[in-house]
């Protein structure tokens, strides 16, 4: 789970790729365009501008080089060219990119057209519940604890945390150990160590916290009631004294 000097160079060079590929992607992600052609933007991005492997593609079968998660839709949502974003829809796009043998994954959200107030607020919540988690982040913090933060500051505000998928280790791997809960209790799970490298990536819904998989296709996770759900990814780094997020982006304040 720790990784050594030259793996962390090798993590913040793909985090920042997996960065500027959603950056790449943001002007082009508007009402009328299907989600199959946000993946071919991507696809082309990754493959031949930023010179990586799209860590997604084909990953236990999964067809395709982004997620697109659109409204009641969780996580894992599948690009299609036959579905096309209409104005007032929120979007999750989950990008991950392999660049010298190691991985770098994060996701953001989008409005397409006009910000519904309930959609807005529940986008915006999602995005500070991950930084609640990520700004407790150094050696000797234990994992219950960053699940706690997310999970009393999501329901501080009135909605419930996704606990069928959560965070994880990563590095040459797309899935290390350890699993990071979105949920939990302070003081629990393992301690964190410098050098550690993991995903935190809350889900939050309108409504209830459960889950449907789609029977059709095996991945799109939707919320069982078919309320919105919102998230946002970043991977980070236990450093000495505290965290850097390897996922960045230049829009980002915090």
């Amino acid at each position: 789970m720790i990784k050594s000097a030259k793996e962390i160079e090798k993590m913040k060079i793909a985090g920042q790729l997996a960065a500027e590929t959603l950056e790449m992607i943001d002007e082009y992600v508007k009402e009328g365009i299907s989600t199959g052609e946000l993946d071919d933007i991507c696809h082309d991005f990754i493959v031949n501008e930023i010179k990586c492997i799209p860590a997604c593609l084909n990953y236990k079968g999964y067809p395709k080089t982004i997620c697109t998660s659109i409204n009641q839709v969780i996580c894992h949502g599948i690009p299609d060219h036959k579905k096309i974003l209409k104005n007032g829809d929120i979007m999750n796009i989950d990008v991950t990119v392999i660049k010298e043998g190691y991985h770098g994954d994060t996701s953001k959200m989008y409005f397409i057209g006009d910000k519904k107030p309930h959609a807005e607020k529940l986008v915006k919540i999602t995005q500070e519940s991950m930084y609640k988690g990520i700004e407790i982040v150094k050696p000797g913090v234990k994992l219950g604890d960053i699940g706690y933060a997310i999970q009393k500051y999501a329901e501080d505000n009135h909605y419930s945390v996704v606990r069928d998928y959560c965070g994880h280790g990563i590095g040459a791997n797309f899935h290390e150990d350890p699993q990071v809960l979105h949920y939990g209790q302070p003081n629990t799970g393992i301690t964190l160590k410098e050098g550690m490298c993991f995903t935190i990536e809350p889900m939050l819904n309108l409504g209830s916290h459960k889950t449907k998989l789609s029977k059709k296709d095996g991945w799109t996770v939707e919320t069982i009631d078919g309320r919105l759900s919102a998230q946002w990814e970043h991977t980070i780094l236990v450093t000495s004294k505290g965290y850097e997020i390897l996922t960045k982006r230049s829009d980002e304040n915090f």
